[in-house]
């Protein structure tokens, strides 16, 4: 989180006034000049909702936002202040990743109709073990920055009470399975062959072209935005390319639609012996940021077919430039040994989302030399662990 965030849960904490709500409101809104949107107070760094309870305990099941309201706001630190009558104020991360279910009016919530509110209650105290508290707020939005609002819509949906998950664990067949293991075997002959270095040779020149827009698109803080049209930039066509670099400054519109329910990885080429599935992944190593690796089940699922190998492209941004790109395998020792497995999080018909560590990347990046180290046994006891999940 930046700076402005850390300022605003300090102020909370340690200046804000107590015990009265419209106190809090008050003072907040002189210091911080936020915008008022219904019941959400916010500006271009974060949002906040304020609730009251009489009570010294930190569980309140006051209604706080409808969901549909939360979606607005879901990018950015989205807090919760909780101003209690007998206590100091208590403030909560509440974006998406951090709720438990959808409570109020929510019979008709589905993955195209958003529908419900949440409540105090229905906020995470703990997200795998870490206290949903402000020493641990940079680490928790860390990991809500690398999952997509769809991921945790479908988690939603399938956590809610009376609302059966649409989506359905891939159980692969005993080919299937054989295929998924031998995806290792497939990744170490494709990083050895001549292709490897064809698709690193294409990846950096399609990067090259746009190298400048590249930049630009790395200071956008909606992280969302700037993934996207930085992998937009690089798969696309020269033609779509050129519209992007021309429309930079209107982003939202020149994105092009994706459908986020299919697909894994963002360039798919097919050679002589593999089809290539690569996720291109921008690494800005001056922000704290822990990317989305992918969602498990559609991995599983594509890694069994018998050609499909999985890659990522990462690019390395620093205040000045790019200084580094990698093309390396999914299967990698030290993405493996970095690898943090959603499994908590996920609802019952899924086997939820794999997030990378972004330390690790930023080291990867900065290494001297790189090499695609794959250990077999690593690589295939974390197929298993994937699978036994």
């Amino acid at each position: 989180m930046n700076s402005n965030c850390k300022e605003f849960v300090r102020f909370i904490i340690e200046e804000a006034p107590k015990h009265n709500k419209a106190t809090v409101e008050d003072a907040a809104n002189r210091k911080y000049h936020f915008i008022k949107d219904r019941k959400v107070y916010h500006n271009q760094y974060f949002a906040v909702r304020f609730s009251y309870s009489k009570s010294s305990s930190e569980s309140f099941s006051n209604t706080v936002l409808s969901l549909s309201a939360l979606e607005k706001y879901d990018k950015i630190p989205f807090f919760v202040v909780l101003v209690r009558q007998a206590a100091d104020n208590l403030i909560l991360l509440a974006n998406t990743t951090f709720l438990k279910k959808i409570s109020h009016s929510s019979q008709e919530l589905s993955l195209t109709n958003i529908k419900g509110s949440f409540n105090g209650s229905d906020i995470m105290r703990e997200y795998g073990g870490t206290l949903n508290s402000p020493g641990n707020f940079d680490y928790l939005f860390a990991i809500h920055q690398g999952l997509d609002w769809e991921d945790n819509l479908t988690r939603l949906v399938d956590a809610t009470s009376n609302i059966k998950g649409t989506t359905q664990k891939f159980v692969p067949s005993q080919t299937e399975e054989q295929n998924i293991f031998d995806s290792v075997r497939r990744a170490e002959e494709f990083v050895l062959s001549p292709y490897y270095d064809v698709l690193t040779n294409d990846l950096n020149e399609r990067c090259n072209k746009c190298r400048n827009e590249i930049l630009v698109a790395s200071h956008i803080e909606n992280t969302n935005i700037r993934g996207r049209l930085i992998e937009s930039l690089i798969t696309s066509d020269d033609e779509q390319r050129q519209f992007l670099i021309d429309n930079l400054k209107d982003l939202e519109n020149a994105l092009p639609s994706y459908d986020t329910k299919n697909g894994l990885g963002d360039y798919h080429v097919e050679y002589k012996d593999a089809d290539t599935y690569t996720d291109i992944k921008t690494k800005v190593i001056y922000l704290n940021s822990n990317p989305k690796a992918y969602n498990v089940d559609k991995f599983l699922k594509q890694m069994a077919d018998s050609r499909s190998v999985f890659m990522f492209f990462f690019i390395g941004i620093d205040e000045k430039d790019i200084f580094n790109t990698l093309l390396c395998s999914v299967y990698h020792n030290k993405l493996i040994d970095n690898t943090l497995l959603q499994f908590h999080w996920a609802g019952r018909s899924s086997r939820g989302v794999a997030q990378f560590n972004g330390s690790a990347i930023d080291e990867m990046l900065k290494s001297i030399s790189f090499v695609n180290e794959i250990d077999k046994n690593k690589a295939k006891d974390f197929i298993q662990r994937l699978l036994d999940r």
